[in-house]
């Protein structure tokens, strides 16, 4: 997810009744959020979970005084029609919000494409919006059973299990990523998480270094390499899926 954008110096307007969505930064232009695409990404304000490598802890609480509005958000993907591809909403966690397949249908009736960023924290906020949905991309924390070490929360692994199933089962262009850092998972854990996905039939699979910026605790900036993916570990998970790309920080 990206960890640069814009942000209203403003409180929100009132939320559209339609499309009540905590909107809590915008990149009006991305090249990296939707694989070839141009693309707007939205963060939406809000996540349980307290994955401790988050480089958007500004994003964590579910309300924030610098929110956008979504009508903001709305008339500048109108501005955008025609120069950008998709529309990408991120966090946060988007599938918290029970405005999210409101805000998908305005970005698809303005004919953009549209992905989804998810940790698979609601599985069936995340089954309802599936079908709406051109491609969809989950982060995979750890092995499933381990899921509560990184998130600090029981049940994790659980939902985010489901979610995994989910959009596999959706026929859904995808993309399961894991962030690295050598502290919190190890090799091993990296080869479980791989035949996990193997097994049940994901096509795409990225491992992604840690990236200091954003990160608050110092113990996770000053305990990583700079590249610590190893070419031994990528050539063994890359031979488990069509499409497989390391993710240098």
């Amino acid at each position: 997810m990206s960890a640069g954008f814009l942000r209203s110096a403003r409180r929100p307007l009132r939320p559209d009744p339609e499309c009540n969505l905590r909107v809590g930064g915008l990149t009006a232009l991305s090249t990296t959020d939707y694989p070839g695409r141009l693309a707007a990404v939205i963060f939406c304000q809000g996540c349980p979970w307290r994955c401790a490598y988050c480089h958007n802890p500004h994003l964590l609480p579910r309300h924030s005084e610098r929110a956008l509005s979504w009508h903001a958000v709305n008339a500048l993907l109108e501005r955008r029609r025609g120069l950008l591809d998709a529309v990408v909403f991120s966090g946060g966690e988007p599938t918290l919000h029970t405005g999210l397949p409101a805000a998908i249908r305005a970005a698809k009736d303005m004919g953009f494409a549209v992905g989804l960023h998810t940790a698979g924290i609601h599985p069936r906020r995340l089954r309802d919006v599936l079908p709406m949905l051109d491609w969809v991309a989950m982060d995979i924390k750890a092995p499933f059973d381990d899921y509560p070490r990184i998130t600090g929360v029981a049940g994790s692994g659980e939902r985010a299990l489901e979610s995994m199933l989910q959009i596999i089962a959706s026929g859904v262009a995808h993309e399961f990523r894991t962030t690295v850092h050598p502290d919190l998972l190890t090799r091993d854990a990296i080869l479980d998480i791989a035949s996990t996905l193997q097994f049940h039939g994901a096509r795409c699979y990225a491992l992604q270094e840690f990236r200091a910026q954003g990160c608050t605790p110092d113990r996770l900036k000053t305990g990583a390499p700079a590249q610590h993916i190893d070419a031994a570990l990528a050539h063994t998970v890359s031979s488990r899926f069509e499409t497989f790309e390391v993710r240098h920080s």
